[in-house]
């Protein structure tokens, strides 16, 4: 049977790696080098505003914008990091490269930067995946995203907060929800049956330990008079007791 992973360094590596890399980002544009990287952004239905749909999610506009996006980024991705392993690197890659091209198509003529829209994609993915799989861990995980970032769904909206991309946020949500039906489930260690009982083609009936209960789930004590003729392993033990000295009880009570 496979197991639940354990949380290893390497889960850790990703999320630390993408917020190291936009920090530096930042540091680069604003404390350095003043490279007014926002040109780099999506800019909706122009040629050159496609870059933005590489160049956008590493580029933030201030430190608050910086660190809340840095503090999503590293509680989503390693949360989809341990559940959804296998699954990441197409939640990320068709995340970003999906909600920009819908940024690019539909969102207002302006510059769009920042991680919002690949952090929208893996809130929606997350949330629906695990509700389509019906697996109570991934499950509970859907329901911890809902009670963090259940508020996030407000700045989808338009003339909600002044200077943010709602176009963004909502294609990212889209986005996740579309890969969260194409993309694959995960394995799930409930699918690779620990016990027999667990199986679908399971038969009590011929279960030996069920044949020492009856209909209504009482134990019962069937009496032998030969231990050699008795096959049932879970009644090895059991006493040996004479027919006629259970009928004689039976009669008293």
């Amino acid at each position: 049977m496979k197991k639940v992973p354990h949380l290893s360094l390497s889960i850790v590596l990703l999320p630390l790696f993408f917020v190291l890399c936009i920090w530096l980002v930042y540091w680069l544009d604003w404390s350095y080098f003043y490279l007014q990287l926002y040109e780099f952004g999506i800019y909706p239905r122009t040629w050159i505003g496609l870059r933005g749909v590489l160049f956008s999610p590493f580029i933030h506009g201030d430190l608050k914008h910086l660190y809340h996006n840095s503090l999503a980024l590293f509680v989503l991705l390693l949360l989809l990091q341990y559940f959804y392993k296998k699954q990441t690197s197409r939640v990320i890659v068709y995340g970003i490269l999906l909600s920009g091209l819908f940024t690019w198509l539909f969102a207002r003529t302006s510059y769009h930067i920042g991680a919002s829209g690949l952090i929208y994609v893996m809130i929606s993915f997350i949330f629906f995946k695990g509700m389509r799989t019906r697996y109570y861990r991934l499950m509970a995980v859907s329901f911890v995203v809902v009670v963090i970032y259940g508020g996030a769904v407000w700045y989808m909206f338009p003339s909600v907060e002044e200077g943010i991309s709602w176009e963004g946020h909502l294609s990212g949500f889209i986005v996740g929800f579309i890969l969260s039906v194409w993309i694959e489930e995960p394995d799930i260690p409930e699918k690779y049956y620990r016990y027999e009982w667990q199986r679908p083609d399971y038969d009590e009936r011929l279960d030996p330990f069920m044949q020492c209960f009856d209909d209504q789930g009482n134990f019962v004590l069937k009496p032998r008079e030969n231990s050699n003729e008795m096959k049932n392993p879970y009644r090895l033990g059991l006493p040996l007791i004479p027919v006629d000295y259970l009928s004689k009880y039976v009669e008293k009570l």
